[in-house]
């Protein structure tokens, strides 16, 4: 085992399937934590990516000392389940990071929040704040000041334009472009390759 095995924390993934397989590949090119196991609801299969596969069951607050977890469900139309597995991981007690790629581009100026993940590729530029528990999926783009609630999720080579205010449980959809200042509200959807040059209310479906 080596120092940087040893110095690296343990985490739990909480999800098993396609976007599991792309958070592991992040966590483990960021070096900073140890996959010790993945929890899935479903448990169709013993491994993933050569990581033991437990059922719901295995989420337990004996698990919970001196350990991190992540969630690697993944996010399209419904983001229930990320919310409430966000809420039973905070009342359990784990530990939630914020999960960067090191081929990613993240501004000293910009934030973070708690349980996001920022995937290959991803550029966040200065002034941009990032809410808790979102998907910045690979190749996207979010320029300077953009703002974005918890709990979203910004697609594939999505990009956000400057000064755009993007609120909680959104979905924007791979290759859309957000032109700057636009304001979209909470829980709305933006299909892929959609243009975005009009402000657009809560609950909004763009397609």
């Amino acid at each position: 085992m080596t120092r940087n095995n040893i110095l690296m924390k343990k985490i739990i993934l909480i999800g098993g399937g396609g976007h599991c397989k792309s958070c592991v590949d992040v966590i483990e090119n960021e070096k900073k934590y140890k996959i010790v196991g993945i929890v899935d609801k479903k448990n169709k299969n013993p491994s993933l990516l050569n990581y033991s596969v437990f059922p719901e069951s295995y989420l337990d607050k004996k698990l919970v000392k001196n350990n991190h977890a992540f969630i690697t469900v993944g996010q399209i139309k419904n983001y229930k389940i990320r919310v409430e597995l966000f809420n039973k991981l905070r009342n359990l007690g784990f530990k939630i990071p914020f999960i960067v790629s090191p081929l990613a581009y993240i501004s000293k100026h910009a934030i973070i929040g708690q349980g996001t993940i920022v995937m290959h590729g991803a550029i966040i530029n200065a002034g941009a704040v990032i809410g808790a528990n979102c998907i910045i999926n690979t190749n996207s783009l979010i320029e300077h000041d953009v703002k974005i609630g918890d709990h979203t999720h910004i697609s594939t080579e999505a990009t956000i334009n400057g000064g755009v205010l993007i609120g909680d449980k959104v979905f924007i959809g791979s290759r859309s472009v957000i032109k700057n200042n636009i304001t979209i509200g909470d829980c709305s959807i933006v299909g892929a390759h959609q243009y975005v040059k009009k402000n657009l209310n809560k609950n909004s479906l763009k397609k």
